[in-house]
């Protein structure tokens, strides 16, 4: 990110929320993992570009046999996939960890870790990281969702279809003065 501070880091324990948000449940009982984990990152883009988090969603290799490897999605948003063997919980008491200095440094406003296991989340307290449950997550990915909403549907509405409404006065004169042949 461009900014020398960032307002927040947001870690996300994938598959915790993918287990705990009914509409990602239902998705991965229909449709499969692959279908979840692409939910789940849809959502996380449009609340990070909101917000302006720099958001990384951590899946650990419960389910691959393959090296770790990260994704960039957005200038906001990456998805991680730890090596085999590596918990999504390791991973981000590491990351937390590793951004406590930033924290006490003033490089990163916040450290915010989306997850309902408990013990992951007196760990990354521990840290000096935020937590934030899944339920409490989904409640403000909605919210952020319907201010977006109001938000477009604002511009929307203040926009009129006529172009000469849209131009200043003195420009609106102008042009006048030109269709009339006044130049």
């Amino acid at each position: 990110m461009p900014r020398s501070i960032l307002q927040a880091v947001l870690l996300v324990d994938g598959y915790n929320i993918i287990g705990a948000w009914p509409c990602l449940k239902k998705t991965r009982d229909h449709s499969g993992l692959e279908a979840a984990r692409g939910e789940l990152v849809e959502a996380m883009t449009n609340y990070s570009a909101f917000q302006g988090y720099e958001t990384q969603i951590v899946f650990d290799a419960q389910y691959q046999n393959a090296a770790s490897n990260k994704q960039i999605i957005t200038e906001l948003l990456s998805v991680h996939f730890t090596d085999f063997g590596q918990t999504a919980d390791t991973y981000i008491e590491k990351a937390c960890a590793s951004l406590r200095p930033h924290i006490t440094q003033s490089r990163v406003s916040r450290v915010i870790v989306a997850t309902s296991d408990r013990a992951q989340q007196l760990m990354v307290q521990g840290y000096g990281a935020e937590w934030l449950s899944a339920q409490q997550l989904c409640g403000e990915v909605e919210t952020t969702v319907c201010r977006m909403r109001h938000k477009y549907q604002s511009r929307k509405q203040s926009k009129s279809r006529f172009l000469a409404s849209t131009i200043d006065a003195k420009a609106r004169q102008r042009l006048a003065e030109l269709r009339m042949g006044l130049q």
